[in-house]
């Protein structure tokens, strides 16, 4: 029931697909807004869409060159057999729909540079694209018409092959799903310490945005070889980009070793290149228990440090916890952690899913456990969180009155994803029991006997593959912000809590002036940097691009805290609140004592009415935000990617206007 994952967020293939206006387009932030004369605004289909669509939004809207619906002309002189069709774009929450725009499909990659000169030549541009679960604005804008000059290259049909490269590494094309990638590695023995959770998402697009997980060292734990704490982009060893031959003026495939300097450049570049290939590394599977928990209330988990077990929970919105709630939480944790940094400290990896107007966020925590613990539920495939993956008829219903108009129910909403997640996690109904009539009318004993057929999943054990990739593309259909915080390890404690007393203080404020900006949940996730040791190639760097990039002069900061806050787009205030927010943690977070680094694929750049808008933090905050601290970075990577695609047939105008 919650679709932010951290990535995550996939883009296309090669390149991020989100909202950036292609040539002839707005450079501007997707449309918000705006008549559809059917007597619901925009921004509710768009919500209504976003909330309750399911996998066939994936191939809406295809139709054939030859087809008599093509809305133009076939784009003139393309590279004979070019696999050739028209596609209406739209991303995973719903907010980027184009016109029908013309899509191929390579068969290989040689194509790819084919296409590219194909491009410069015709004064069009490529843009990578694949399942499209995203939102950022990188890919086109929102109602990009038929007829602006962008071909949209679709990877994930061919480019597909994941095989072994050495005993350690996987040779992965760009297309393929970070599924068949975890499972093609799951079969040799060999996995990654963490990753995005949506297994519908092409490695490129994950490599495109810096997409990561979360997981830190836990007390005590030695990395193993092969192992990183940071963002898959940093697990690479050797990647293959379309790039142009300066000799012969025409576009090429060149191979760079992670030991060129250049390569820092490609690891994370937001869509301003095409990646056709790479080769990862990964270390032997580490088995995994994953724990869920929602009997500690948010007032304590996220304590300021030293107050912990000093704050109870309120009544409302899931009472205390649930009596069998509480009872599995002392048989799990004993007298254990109970603030969020104590889990990451004991447990090393950790993901708050905190549902709005609610006191007790769910807790999942991941410990590696070569062998199956007592009372854990043994998995062997992925997606165990069915009461997420499919939404339960009660959720969809009231998910679909809110974005018809029922935005005040959205703290009803928020307890009734609670309560869900309560039940089919733990089996505690003691809450259902004790709330009141609209609850209960929506929690009947046939949806709780649903909720509970399916048996619990509070405790979890399996390969690595089973317990990392648990969001499917069925889940709600949410828009979200993304933020990652760097700071000490020793300071984790403080960024949550003064996040999470801000986000409660500005939430109330909204509430009482009748306003109900987030229905979705906040969601907190823990990294650690990008270390280019962790690739095992001698001379590496770290992605130039990536939010994860240290800090030359903060080695101390350790450690990233991910912060996003989702919504049904259109929501009412949505895009204030989330400026609110934004600028309270650039504020609190100015590099004194902890930095700001935005989440790529997520919603950043807030005016009070779109995001993707605002021109300084465009212009000056965010790529100061990479400048800091000195050394190779925002400057570097931008020269590079310029150097190798001087035409910029992989950009846009919004990324022309971020990348320079």
């Amino acid at each position: 029931m919650t679709s932010g994952h951290g990535t995550t967020g996939e883009t296309g293939a090669a390149g991020p697909t989100g909202g950036a206006a292609p040539a002839g387009g707005s450079g501007g932030a997707p449309h918000r807004g705006g008549g559809t004369g059917s007597g619901l605004t925009r921004r509710q289909l768009l919500g209504a869409s976003a909330a309750l669509g399911g996998a066939a939004w994936i191939l809406r809207g295809t139709v054939g060159p030859d087809s008599a619906r093509a809305a133009t002309p076939v784009p003139p002189g393309l590279p004979a057999d070019t696999e050739l069709f028209q596609r209406v774009f739209e991303n995973w929450s719903g907010e980027v729909r184009t016109d029908q725009l013309w899509t191929c499909a390579p068969r290989t990659p040689e194509e790819v540079p084919v296409l590219a000169d194909w491009a410069h030549a015709n004064g069009w541009r490529l843009r990578a694209t694949g399942y499209r679960h995203t939102w950022a604005p990188l890919t086109v804008a929102d109602r990009t018409p038929e007829s602006a000059r962008v071909l949209l290259v679709d990877t994930s049909r061919h480019l597909t092959t994941v095989i072994a490269d050495s005993p350690t590494t996987v040779r992965v094309q760009t297309g393929a799903t970070m599924e068949a990638l975890l499972a093609h590695l799951a079969d040799r023995g060999l996995g990654l310490t963490a990753c995005p959770a949506p297994g519908e998402i092409t490695v490129g697009g994950v490599l495109a945005i810096g997409g990561h997980g979360t997981a830190v060292p836990a007390a005590g734990e030695v990395r193993p070889d092969g192992h990183g704490y940071g963002s898959v982009s940093n697990q690479v060893v050797r990647l293959t980009a379309v790039v142009l031959d300066p000799a012969s003026g025409r576009y090429t495939l060149r191979t760079f070793d992670r030991s060129e300097a250049d390569s820092a450049a490609f690891l994370v570049h937001l869509g301003r290149a095409f990646l056709t290939e790479v080769v990862l590394r990964a270390g032997a599977d580490r088995p995994l228990r994953c724990v869920s928990r929602l009997d500690i209330p948010a007032s304590e988990l996220f304590a300021p440090p030293g107050a912990a077990g000093s704050a109870g929970g309120t009544a409302s919105a899931g009472g205390a916890g649930g009596l069998l709630g509480g009872l599995l939480g002392g048989l799990l944790g004993g007298d254990g952690p109970r603030t969020f940094a104590e889990f990451v400290e004991r447990d090393g990896r950790a993901e708050a899913i905190w549902f709005a107007y609610t006191d007790y966020p769910w807790l999942k925590t991941w410990t590696v456990a070569p062998t199956k613990p007592l009372g854990s539920l043994t998995v062997d495939r992925p997606y165990n969180y069915p009461f997420s993956d499919s939404v339960p008829e009660p959720v969809a219903r009231l998910a679909g009155q809110i974005v018809g108009g029922a935005w005040g129910s959205a703290p009803l909403f928020g307890q009734l994803q609670y309560l869900v997640a309560k039940v089919a996690l733990t089996g505690d109904i003691t809450d259902v029991l004790l709330s009141g009539g609209l609850i209960r009318g929506l929690l009947t004993g046939d949806v709780l006997t649903h909720l509970l057929a399916g048996g619990l999943h509070s405790d979890l054990w399996g390969p690595s593959r089973t317990l990392l990739q648990y969001v499917r593309p069925t889940t709600l259909r949410v828009t979200a912000n993304g933020y990652a915080i760097l700071a000490r390890r020793a300071d984790l404690q403080w960024v949550v809590s003064e996040f999470a007393a801000y986000y409660r203080e500005l939430l109330a404020e909204y509430q009482a002036r009748g306003e109900y900006p987030v229905n979705g949940a906040v969601e907190i996730r823990v990294t650690g940097p990008d270390d280019p040791a962790y690739s095992g190639v001698p001379g590496a760097r770290p992605p130039l691009l990536s939010a994860l990039r240290p800090r030359a002069d903060r080695p101390e900061w350790d450690t990233a805290v991910w912060l996003d806050v989702l919504a049904f787009p259109g929501t009412p205030g949505l895009e204030r609140f989330a400026r609110d927010l934004e600028q309270w943690l650039l504020r609190t977070f100015d590099g004194t004592r902890a930095g700001l680094r935005v989440e790529w694929s997520k919603g950043w750049a807030y005016t009070a009415d779109a995001a993707w808008s605002d021109p300084d933090l465009i212009d000056r905050v965010i790529p100061g935000s990479l400048r800091a601290g000195g050394g190779p970075g925002w400057d570097e990577a931008v020269a590079v990617l310029d150097r190798h695609d001087p035409h910029r047939v992989f950009g846009n105008p919004f990324l022309d206007r971020l990348l320079k």
